[in-house]
């Protein structure tokens, strides 16, 4: 009880602007007046012309830099103030913690953004294969985990209604808790009105990923010195994978709801192509991006955040490999506990949406919107223009 009345007080505190700054976030105002101070990294991305047009660092503008930056690393590996400089800047692990912060400051309901720090790779697999191993049992318990070919028709095993009453208030919740996070971010943010050409260039940053380039198109620097354009290609394949699976699922219920036709659809169908597609981008994605985590340098992001980072990129990658296995054998005696399992990791998938790795999506799409206004409002300062 104690510990809920903490997090609420917490919370309006944020809201109202009177927190105090935490450690974090004191280390990242500090390294970022060292940074407006040198400005040889201006050029790299978003995050230093944004710098340059402030003096000092609020709690808010701590938070709004926090989420710009991609953590590409390229200025950390440019810095002559790096470690083992008795500056010790490092920015991209600096912007990480704060990162990570606000995901559980931002968090609703407030309570649960302890889920945050608790978000690892143990409790994702625990959960999907907890939820998979509740469905199947209910197979069992029913007489249907053993049945002939069912020639793909899932609704012989969970009718659609289940379905539609298991999954929609999950997505719906998952949905609201990430809009009224996103949206007490960008009322604490302040960025004014949004023009037509502000949303058109922060919603063509976010989608080409434009600061994973590095600054100057080469990519991230990963292991060691060398640019890579790894990261950036791994994260458009996980990307655009899981909104080709998401738009499968959209025609699919358009499908359903608007003509009357019913699953199973044949494998040339529009809701199966984008389904495959998607899921072969949403497992080559993963793959990749788990691999370069594993690689990543020491002083790259917070090492805090790895069970995190982790946990979500493994429900990713089930959730792919289930549906393409399901969708393989899917005319087979096996579909009843292929089903089952895929069902349990998206429904993880899901529920684990508003407090794990998803977030930065979000947060840093809002962070990208607020630089495209801000860069077109006229400066308070003469310096850096």
């Amino acid at each position: 009880m104690h510990q809920l009345e903490a997090l609420t007080r917490e919370a309006c505190a944020l809201a109202t602007g009177t927190a105090p700054l935490t450690r974090f976030e004191t280390e990242v105002g500090r390294q970022l007046q060292i940074c407006n101070a040198c400005r040889y990294c201006e050029g790299f991305c978003a995050v230093f012309p944004a710098m340059t047009r402030r003096l000092e660092f609020g709690k808010a503008d701590i938070h709004y830099l926090a989420n710009l930056c991609h953590n590409c690393g390229a200025c950390l590996h440019a810095c002559q103030y790096a470690p083992p400089h008795e500056f010790a800047v490092n920015v991209p692990q600096a912007m990480a913690q704060v990162r990570g912060q606000t995901y559980a400051d931002y968090a609703w309901p407030p309570a649960l953004g302890a889920l945050y720090r608790r978000n690892g790779l143990t409790l994702a697999l625990a959960l999907a294969a907890g939820l998979a191993l509740f469905l199947v049992l209910a197979l069992v318990r029913n007489g249907t985990l053993s049945h002939p070919p069912l020639a793909g028709n899932f609704y012989a095993i969970f009718p659609h209604n289940l379905l539609v009453l298991m999954f929609a208030p999950v997505f719906l919740f998952a949905a609201l808790a990430l809009g009224l996070g996103v949206r007490r971010f960008w009322h604490d943010v302040s960025p004014g009105a949004a023009s037509g050409a502000a949303v058109r260039e922060a919603t063509g940053n976010a989608l080409r990923l434009k600061y994973l380039d590095g600054g100057h198109g080469e990519g991230c620097n990963e292991a060691d010195d060398a640019f890579t354009l790894a990261r950036r290609r791994f994260h458009h394949l996980t990307f655009y994978g899981f909104m080709l699976c998401f738009a499968a699922t959209s025609v699919a219920t358009i499908y359903h709801y608007a003509f009357g036709w019913q699953a199973p659809y044949s494998l040339a169908s529009l809701p199966v192509l984008l389904g495959t597609v998607g899921g072969l981008g949403l497992l080559l994605g993963p793959a990749g991006l788990l691999w370069l985590n594993l690689r990543r340098h020491p002083l790259h992001g917070d090492a805090a955040q790895q069970p995190m980072d982790r946990g979500f990129i493994a429900l990713l990658f089930f959730t792919s490999l289930t549906g393409l296995a399901l969708l393989a054998w899917r005319d087979t005696t096996a579909m009843g506990w292929l089903l089952a399992v895929h069902l349990g990791v998206v429904m993880a998938l899901f529920l684990m949406l508003p407090y794990g790795k998803f977030a930065h999506g979000v947060f840093r799409s809002a962070a990208l919107l607020k630089w495209a206004i801000e860069k077109r409002q006229p400066t308070r300062l003469q310096a850096g223009e």
